[in-house]
């Protein structure tokens, strides 16, 4: 079932991204040769409309359309276009800029869409986040684990809420607060037992704190917060769906700058990178939670698409939009060898870059 919801959320997402290719590059009287799910080689042809063909692909993680001209190819002849319909090169670089950046633009509306739709059925919040609206069934909950920490070893999960904590003495902490929490861990001196709710089944744990992770201090490595449902209007939900969004997207900026700038000095951490049998247990984490989760998880994923997108490098819409940029500065465009060359030498290495990704996920299985 996991894998099921996460070939429905890519396809969804890809879904997305390409449409925001294709009605641009109709807009802009383009013709688009094949909107295809996944890529080659073809597995099946779903069949003919508005001069695009349509596909399924062996290769289920991503998508493409083909837009004529975009990968320099000759003019169209007559056999290959449609009254009024155009070469990719033959528009402006305005047009053809906004043709390559509109699958970002349609994965961060999703975005917003997705997180305003959530606001609106109710999106786990903070108490302290509420903005004076009423958090319905707040509950102490686990929003981040510390790696290799007592609770990451013992089981916990980001979003598990605590409904009980107590020592093998039975000794049961009657204020589930932060504060209280921490401080009750601090001073067990054993095991401490805790009651979690997971997506509306219990579960029990015994976990050892460790004095060594912080000095001076015992602690199993969880950061909590008093977190509930918030429902909100219309005009509010979408007004607080388009703040998220911004909010995500800034911090997602600035973690790919960090994490690109970290490989270059030769010190990135690959350790929290998901390829996609990593994303599958995500998934599978976020729907047991709810659909509140799954809601929030897919957003990000979509954002993450986009800003990842926007990377100047070959083969990724950034990339194509810097050869654009640099073809308007040089008044002429680039040799099309040369950026057919780049372009598949990015796409190579960006899939031998998936695959390591996914080597690594598959050892973390076991």
């Amino acid at each position: 079932m996991t894998i099921l919801i996460f070939f429905i959320i890519l396809g969804v997402l890809v879904f997305v991204h390409e449409l925001g290719h294709f009605l641009a590059a109709k807009k802009a009287g383009v013709k688009v040769d094949e909107f295809g799910f996944g890529y080659p080689p073809r597995a099946y042809r779903i069949g003919e409309k508005w001069g695009t063909v349509f596909t399924l692909n062996w290769i289920p993680f991503g998508g493409f359309v083909k837009i004529f001209g975009e990968n320099y190819e000759e003019e169209a002849g007559e056999e290959h276009s449609l009254p009024q319909q155009k070469s990719f090169i033959q528009v402006s670089k305005k047009w053809q800029a906004t043709i390559l950046a509109a699958g970002v633009v349609f994965n961060i509306l999703f975005a917003w869409f997705l997180f305003s739709f959530g606001f609106l059925i109710g999106l786990p919040t903070s108490v302290d986040n509420s903005m004076g609206a009423e958090v319905k069934n707040p509950a102490l909950t686990i929003i981040d684990i510390v790696p290799s920490s007592p609770a990451q070893v013992s089981g916990l999960k980001a979003g598990d809420k605590i409904m009980g904590i107590s020592y093998a003495s039975n000794e049961v902490l009657q204020d589930l607060e932060p504060d209280a929490v921490s401080d009750f861990i601090n001073k067990s001196s054993g095991e401490v037992l805790f009651e979690i709710d997971r997506g509306g089944k219990t579960l029990n744990f015994e976990i050892l704190p460790d004095a060594e992770i912080v000095e001076g201090k015992k602690i199993i490595g969880i950061n909590m917060d008093i977190v509930g449902t918030l429902s909100l209007p219309i005009h509010k939900a979408i007004y607080e769906g388009g703040k998220t969004t911004f909010n995500i997207m800034h911090l997602t900026v600035s973690g790919i700058s960090n994490l690109i700038k970290d490989a270059v000095q030769g010190d990135a951490d690959m350790s929290n990178i998901a390829g996609p049998v990593g994303i599958v247990g995500l998934v599978g984490d976020a729907s047991r939670l709810g659909f509140a989760y799954l809601l929030t998880f897919t957003a990000l994923i979509s954002i993450n698409l986009a800003i990842i997108n926007l990377v100047p490098f070959p083969a990724l819409d950034g990339g194509r939009i810097l050869f654009v940029i640099i073809e308007g500065i040089i008044k002429r465009p680039i040799n099309p060898k040369f950026a057919m060359i780049a372009n598949t030498v990015g796409f190579a290495l960006l899939i031998a870059l998936m695959l390591f990704i996914t080597y690594r996920d598959i050892l973390r299985l076991f």
